[in-house]
């Protein structure tokens, strides 16, 4: 086996073994309690209707739903998403050893392999991995189809388009950015007439899956305005708003923190980014053509690695999808990649050593001292040993005939951690509340903001809880959190402890639990 053969093998063996790890190690995050509740349902009509309620597509709903049959602890529900994001780096590397050469792709193959965002979404119950597989493969099946006038190799990539509309609404992107690219494409590199009749029949069925898409779920979702509360709370960061934001201003932070997103290090993903931007300069550059006319051209693979991110931040200015540094633009991160590959190779400073040793010192610090952008949780904080703790805790200190009070998202945890029951509705509630039994206890649901207890409310969201309930001066809850707590933590104590929570255990920074006696 050559060298290099072995470096590609330690590094999908690598990345895979990271994955394999952090999906062992680490409890839910209530995004994936989620989804798994979604696919829980009793028969598969009613799993479809219930991810009908979500901001996704619903393949991977309907997927969980049957894999669940398998087992349903953490380890298991994640390996789906384990093994497509390793997929996904390998399909990766195949198309940029086609769009450039075999030492471009080995170092994308690197950075793909071991960006801790990558990783961690990797090891998630979510729909990144798959996603991002889907998308790979369309690419990389739509280069072969052009490259090898092969027609079977372009339904290949219409298929795989499909199956990524149907993972997450990112792909509407990437859906244009193909389009886009195989048009210029099939112009210049003029492939036969069943591979181009190939091509506009998958994008006919592109067209329609996408309509089938919006008329079935996104126009529900937008008469319930749930983007707009998302835009509007968590992801407003992401979302331009005029007569707020700065044009450029918006631009040059949000690609920023998107690149810091990538790498999980502000420092090195300003360096990515640097990097990024001398590999699509040198793309243009390079005017020379390709001795097979049907490879594309330097200035087409410009095109292709630069248009994602100017659609994106075209949709973020018209209020239509989130633009910064969250996993909502995660899709993009191969582009990314392969875009600071190429800058690292046309750096004509390097040495030949010094090229791999710059990568793998700046992975090894990005995963020893990560600092991505908020919202998150570090996998030492998500160990599987305090979620067992604090729910240990629960059911040793509560008393039966507790009442546990808690946020949405803290009553997911509960509802797989510590109930035999779903503790949260799935459609918009009419209610601020949902009481639910929970084995001897009652679980009160706080179900009126999006996800999460709003600190500037919470004194009147406990006292409306106590008068719908009926609940004493003198009575006793246990408030339960988990998930994404307030990112000013010890401010969110300090106020908790006015209201009767005099004694808060923390386990790790993301579980909170506490007794409190209500006035």
């Amino acid at each position: 086996m050559s060298d290099s053969g072995a470096l590609l093998l330690f590094l999908l063996a690598g990345g895979l073994a990271a994955r394999l790890l952090l999906a062992h190690l680490t409890f839910l995050n209530p995004d994936e309690v989620l989804h798994y509740l979604l696919s829980a349902e009793p028969s598969f009509d009613m799993a479809y209707k219930a991810s009908l309620t979500t901001a996704h597509p619903p393949l991977l709903i309907v997927l969980l739903h049957y894999w669940r049959l398998l087992g349903n602890s953490e380890f298991v529900l994640r390996l789906p998403s384990v093994l497509a994001g390793t997929a996904f780096c390998w399909i990766m590397f195949l198309w940029l050893q086609r769009m450039t050469d075999r030492t471009t792709a080995l170092i994308g193959l690197s950075l793909l392999s071991f960006s801790p965002s990558l990783i961690s979404l990797s090891a998630e119950n979510r729909q990144y991995s798959l996603l991002m597989f889907f998308c790979a493969s369309s690419l990389y099946s739509l280069e072969r189809a052009i490259g090898e006038n092969s027609a079977g190799m372009m339904l290949l990539s219409s298929l795989s388009l499909y199956l990524a509309l149907l993972t997450h609404y990112s792909s509407f992107i990437f859906a244009l950015t193909l389009g886009i690219y195989a048009l210029v494409r099939v112009r210049t590199s003029k492939p036969r007439t069943r591979v181009v009749v190939a091509w506009i029949v998958g994008q006919l069925g592109a067209l329609g899956l996408c309509a089938f898409l919006y008329v079935s779920q996104i126009s529900r979702l937008k008469s319930r305005g749930l983007p707009s509360e998302i835009a509007n709370t968590w992801l407003r960061a992401s979302i331009f708003h005029s007569g707020q934001d700065h044009f450029v201003t918006f631009c040059v932070r949000n690609t920023v923190r998107l690149f810091r997103y990538f790498f999980s290090h502000g420092t090195i993903g300003v360096v990515a980014l640097l990097l990024f931007v001398l590999g699509i300069v040198s793309l243009l550059r390079d005017k020379i053509s390709p001795q097979d006319p049907r490879n594309p051209t330097s200035r087409q693979s410009a095109l292709l690695l630069g248009l994602p991110f100017l659609i994106t931040l075209s949709a973020a200015f018209a209020g239509l999808y989130p633009y910064g540094g969250t996993r909502h633009d995660a899709l993009f991160a191969g582009f990314a990649m392969a875009g600071v590959s190429i800058g690292l190779t046309r750096l004509e400073v390097w040495k030949k050593w010094l090229t791999p040793t710059a990568v793998a010192g700046a992975l090894l610090i990005c995963n020893l001292f990560p600092s991505p952008t908020p919202p998150f949780i570090l996998p030492k904080n998500q160990n599987r040993k305090l979620m067992n703790e604090a729910t240990n805790f629960l059911r040793s200190s509560a008393p039966p005939g507790s009442v546990f009070f808690t946020d949405y998202q803290g009553a997911l945890v509960l509802s797989y951690y510590f109930c035999p029951a779903r503790l949260v509705p799935f459609e918009q509630p009419q209610r601020s509340f949902l009481k639910s039994d929970c084995g001897t206890y009652q679980v009160v649901t706080f179900t009126k903001t999006i996800w999460s207890f709003e600190p500037a409310i919470f004194p009147n969201t406990l006292r409306e809880m106590q008068q719908t309930y009926g609940l004493g001066s003198d009575a006793t809850v246990w408030l339960f959190q988990a998930g994404w707590i307030n990112e000013n933590e010890d401010k969110w104590i300090a106020e908790l402890k006015q209201y009767g929570c005099h004694e808060p255990r923390n386990f790790g920074p993301n579980i909170l639990i506490c007794q409190m006696t209500l006035r």
